[in-house]
């Protein structure tokens, strides 16, 4: 069977599920997923984290990384200033190297996005794709904690500014009550807000606050939650919870990508964010992308790195290596 994009999500829930989605329908298809063998799932992540890749392979594991990372600031105290000092080293990570990469995109608040759209000028992504995304966060991120209503307005407005990308938070609570038609239904009408006058859409990533879901059947059945609603990316964490991303998390939520894929021919998205400071650590994830979902998922249409602070550890990793000075030993062993 293979779904059409350009389906609405409750059309291609319905092909899924054989039924319209409803609360009893999702929670029939949702609690009757396979259960996780989380020793299992561990010890594959620990094992895909031990992979090596060849020394030749070093320059562009830290090159994919950069071109992987959602820059993010999401601080109370975040102003337009910050957001352009951020905005500068999106464009020109590197000032001493402009061969450095660009990052994928820049990750603010809803009222940000003006000054990172007006900041970024021609660098900003055009209609082919090309440069730098500017996603927002929204749905009364981190706690979700709103009506619908404000949920809505909250995305609206934010795409109406000028958002590539809407990061949104499933309401936590209503998924651990088991009121999946209710997160489904959520999901579903912030796709719809993220719809442009013109009839193109902002993409969506749909955050599912693992740290708070606790098991990883939970982590399972949202993850197949939110992309049978029509999120674009599922993502770890907003960052603001711990633990927030983690290898066996991701693996897990990388599982369903692949088996979502098997099953309809569409590509999902994958963002673990929050927690992943050091190159060594993203190239476990690098590794485990590629040998769960394959290479062709490490493009920035399909994995992003949430960060604040990696892309300073790749930097360093990579002026060392390029000054003759790096040490394999500095990060995961590549052989």
């Amino acid at each position: 069977m293979t779904i059409d994009r350009v389906v609405s999500p409750a059309h291609r829930a319905i092909e899924v599920l054989g039924d319209e989605p409803t609360e009893s329908t999702l929670k029939l298809y949702l609690e009757g997923i396979p259960g996780v063998d989380g020793v299992g799932l561990e010890q594959r992540a620990a094992a895909l984290g031990t992979r090596s890749i060849k020394t030749t392979s070093k320059a562009w594991a830290l090159d994919r990384i950069i071109g992987l990372i959602d820059l993010t600031t999401l601080e109370g105290a975040d102003t337009p200033g910050k957001v352009r000092s951020l905005v500068a080293k999106a464009v020109l990570p590197d000032p001493a190297d402009p061969t450095t990469p660009q990052v994928a995109a820049v990750c603010v608040y809803g009222d940000m996005v003006p000054f990172a759209v007006e900041a970024l000028g021609a660098a900003h992504t055009t209609g082919s794709g090309d440069g730098i995304q500017v996603a927002a966060v929204a749905t009364a991120f981190p706690s979700g904690r709103a009506s619908l209503r404000v949920k809505l307005a909250d995305t609206a407005d934010a795409v109406a500014a000028g958002a590539d990308e809407i990061d949104m938070v499933i309401d936590r609570g209503a998924f651990l009550s088991g009121r999946y038609g209710q997160v489904f239904d959520e999901i579903v009408a912030v796709k719809e807000a993220c719809r442009r006058p013109d009839g193109s859409s902002a993409h969506l990533k749909v955050i599912l606050e693992t740290g708070e879901l606790s098991t990883y059947d939970n982590v399972r059945r949202a993850s197949w939650l939110a992309i049978l609603a029509g999120g674009d990316f599922i993502k770890t964490s907003t960052g603001k919870v711990a633990p927030a991303a983690t290898l066996p998390v991701t693996l897990s939520m990388l599982e369903v990508v692949r088996d979502w894929h098997r099953l309809t021919g569409e590509r999902i998205g994958v963002k673990p964010a929050g927690g992943i400071r050091s190159s060594k650590d993203a190239i476990k994830y690098l590794v485990t992308v590629a040998e769960t979902v394959g290479e062709e998922w490490l493009r920035p249409e399909l994995f992003r790195f949430g960060a604040s602070s990696l892309l300073n550890d790749v930097l360093l990793q990579r002026q060392k290596l390029h000054s003759g000075h790096y040490s394999g030993a500095d990060y995961v062993t590549i052989d």
